[in-house]
């Protein structure tokens, strides 16, 4: 059995390493567009109103 080592003495790459087991994996859903738009911004995509419209 291994002995044990406190995760702030360990090296770097051993950190890295025991951090990419430990981190979950989201599979096929994408947190980031799963992030609602921010209303305050300019959307550039959204149909502006026409002024001929008049």
């Amino acid at each position: 059995m291994e002995r044990y080592i406190p995760k702030n003495k360990l090296n770097k790459s051993a950190r890295k390493k025991l951090n990419s087991q430990r981190r979950r994996i989201w599979g096929i859903i994408n947190p980031v567009t799963r992030k609602p738009a921010n209303p305050k911004a300019y959307n550039r995509k959204k149909v502006q109103p026409d002024e001929s419209d008049g």
